[in-house]
């Protein structure tokens, strides 16, 4: 099982906002303690954790679990721990970092979540040219946003073929494994529906429909289609019954708020609309527990998966969602609830869209609420399934029983981490059997070349094997003692990674103190895994003038 690249800001929720990737991270720890088959978790740092963010780690883990650390300087280790998973779709960085070692060493894998801002769409196009190798992969949380994720590569693909001529493609895999839940999270007794809904306000005849996730109408889902399909469906209702819409999760700011407000005003005054804090536990298991019916009409390119109907699905609640994106095969129309038609313009149309948003002339934000603004969810359609569903108990109830166990048995953790384990082994064992027949690379990584490389032709001459070297002092003694004093400077002792060690300063100058010699029997006799190195740091002895170049010439 690979190394889990281990950074808080991916898997902890915050309680500022609730972001769909952390829940699908705190999720997926908390499903490697309980379902993983190893006794032992491996995790990448990349920089030094807090004691507070260690301890939220050690305990979603549990203590059952032994867990190892390593950081940037234990990469070697990545082979014995089966490879590296990243929460995101990072694979062209972290070939790279992986080619200066050597592309073979062991395998990547990351997870798709949002695939629509700049940064991630170069990420992903950027795969095409990095060192990414057939034991990576590239896991997509659904159909949709694989496709998606081809489309993009394909283009990139097409541009290079036309440009460069290219043919050889080395690509990473692209299975599709979705997200999980822990469904006993949203199991919720009678008792607990009860308070809840009285906590609300609602009645035995009062339909109580709940939205929950970020409350953004330009980059999460605009509710008009909702607010109007709710009052459509609230005109059907009998004498005594009503409905109640809970808005569960958070706006970012007061225009926002105030954006919400003014458009449930206008578009459904016979429906009263409840606001709770989606970012606190307890409000979040209150409108779980109140709520008939559970409704997300996703309009936004951002989202790629959406787990708030499965968790709908899981707390018994027949859904209305949106036919768009992950929710196609999330949801079964007429099963576990409806999918309502979507409406996009066809492709061609947007490319000034994305221009703009390249061109930093729009944020992202921005850039996502425009297309979003030309994103149609059927109004009519889901008026009807909201009605359908408000007149039959037993509908209801039929629904979230056929979801509750599609959330079961499809969605649980307990059925997808033995998925990521079967792909994390077959990963690496096409490593083994490929790897070694892999060439390797001169240069690994053209854009973090070797500077003595890069800018070989900087300066007078370059230290060979054969540029002659000698003493400047008179004896070997002297001149570790001019180093001793010297390294009592900041500006000498600031870079102790290219220093010799003092065994080999030692060496170094017992060889010097003979007269000048190639500099390659200056440190011939030392350990051949310590050869380079020390070789290197001639040129540090030279620059603090313990050791002089001999003829040294400048080109006229």
């Amino acid at each position: 099982m690979p190394a889990i690249f281990f950074d808080p800001e991916g898997y902890k929720r915050s309680s500022e906002a609730v972001l769909g990737r952390r829940v699908a991270g705190e999720g997926f720890l908390r499903a490697l303690r309980s379902y993983s088959s190893e006794s032992r978790l491996h995790f990448y740092l990349p920089r030094a954790l807090s004691i507070r963010e260690r301890d939220w780690l050690l305990d979603s883990i549990g203590t059952t679990t032994e867990v190892v650390f390593l950081t940037a300087k234990d990469k070697s280790h990545l082979a014995n721990a089966g490879g590296l998973f990243f929460p995101g779709p990072n694979l062209t960085e972290l070939s790279r970092n992986r080619a200066n070692m050597q592309a073979a060493a062991w395998p990547i894998s990351g997870v798709t979540h949002t695939t629509a801002s700049a940064r991630v769409i170069d990420e992903l196009t950027g795969m095409i040219t990095a060192p990414v190798q057939p034991w990576d992969a590239l896991i997509c949380t659904s159909q949709a946003v694989k496709s998606n994720v081809e489309r993009l590569m394909q283009a990139e693909v097409d541009r290079l073929k036309d440009r460069l001529g290219i043919q050889k493609l080395v690509l990473p895999r692209l299975p599709v494994i979705p997200l999980g839940i822990h469904p006993d999270d949203f199991q919720f007794p009678d008792e607990d529906r009860a308070a809840a809904r009285l906590a609300l306000g609602a009645g035995e005849n009062t339909r109580v429909v709940v939205f929950v996730g970020r409350l953004s109408f330009h980059a999460k889902a605009n509710p008009l289609a909702m607010y109007q399909a709710l009052e459509r469906a609230a005109k059907t209702l009998r004498d005594g019954e009503d409905v109640v819409l809970v808005e569960c999760g958070w706006h970012a700011n007061d225009g926002q708020k105030a954006a919400f407000e003014a458009a449930a005003k206008l578009a459904c005054p016979s429906v009263r609309v409840v606001t709770l804090d989606g970012r606190v536990e307890d409000e979040r298991n209150r409108a779980w527990a109140a709520a008939d019916v559970f409704c997300s009409l996703s309009d936004n390119i951002q989202e790629t998966f959406g787990i708030t109907p499965i968790e709908a699905m899981a707390a018994g609640l027949p859904v209305v969602v949106s036919d768009w994106d992950g929710y196609k095969e999330t949801v079964r129309d007429g099963v576990d609830g409806f999918r309502i038609p979507t409406l996009m313009p066809a492709p061609g149309l947007a490319g000034d869209l994305a221009m703009r948003h390249g061109l930093e002339l729009d944020t992202y934000d921005m850039y996502c609420g425009q297309t979003s603004a030309l994103i149609a969810v059927d109004i009519d359609r889901t008026a009807d399934a909201f009605s359908r569903l408000f007149a039959s108990e037993d509908l209801r109830r039929q629904m979230g029983a056929a979801g509750r166990q599609r959330a079961r048995d499809v969605y649980d953790w307990k059925h997808i981490i033995p998925v990521y384990e079967q792909l994390w082994n077959e990963l690496d064992a096409i490593r083994k059997s490929e790897g070694p027949k892999l060439k390797p690379s001169p240069i690994p990584w053209p854009a973090r070349p070797d500077p003595f490389h890069a800018f070989a032709a900087y300066p007078t001459t370059v230290l060979g094997d054969n540029t002659v070297l000698e003493l400047a002092f008179a004896s070997p003694g002297i001149a570790m003692d001019r180093i001793g004093e010297l390294m009592g400077l900041l500006m000498v002792n600031y870079t102790p990674l290219v220093i010799p060690s003092e065994a080999e300063l030692d060496h170094i100058l017992q060889q010097a103190a003979a007269g000048p010699k190639p500099a390659l029997a200056l440190v011939q006799d030392l350990p051949d895994d310590r050869k380079a190195f020390a070789f290197r740091g001639l040129a540090w002895l030279v620059k603090i003038g313990i050791l002089k170049v001999s003829a040294f010439k400048v080109a006229g």
